[in-house]
């Protein structure tokens, strides 16, 4: 992974994108200030959640509308489904194979998901 000045680089435009959306949405709806945003990340997804807060800190402050901005990360775990026997099993602890009936014909059912949630503003 490559770090640019202590972040990495991939959760800084990530955040990046996630600033610029929230800002175009404040002007959309004429808010003065965003307090809180809400981000639910997979847990597979590839983005250091710890990484990714380290992030949104620094550059928030770089903003008008999200400076006292806090952010809450919800992760969405990685699930694999089972096209054999129709079962959902964790992905991380168990990985391709299907711990139900051994199937190797499954696929990932959620956990690569990034998605704002919720925003609290004003």
């Amino acid at each position: 992974m490559v770090h640019s000045g202590g972040f990495a680089v991939h959760e800084m435009g990530v955040v990046f994108h996630v600033i610029s959306r929230l800002e175009d949405l404040a002007k959309e709806q004429e808010l003065t200030e965003i307090s809180s945003v809400t981000l639910r990340i997979g847990e597979v997804s590839g983005i250091l959640n710890d990484m990714l807060a380290d992030c949104f800190s620094w550059a928030v402050k770089k903003t008008e509308v999200l400076k006292n901005a806090t952010l809450t990360i919800e992760e969405i775990p990685a699930l694999t489904y089972c096209e054999d026997c129709g079962e959902l099993y964790p992905t991380v602890a168990n990985g391709k194979i299907c711990p139900h009936c051994g199937s190797e014909h499954t696929y990932l059912y959620q956990g690569n998901e990034f998605e704002i949630k919720e925003i609290e503003a004003c």
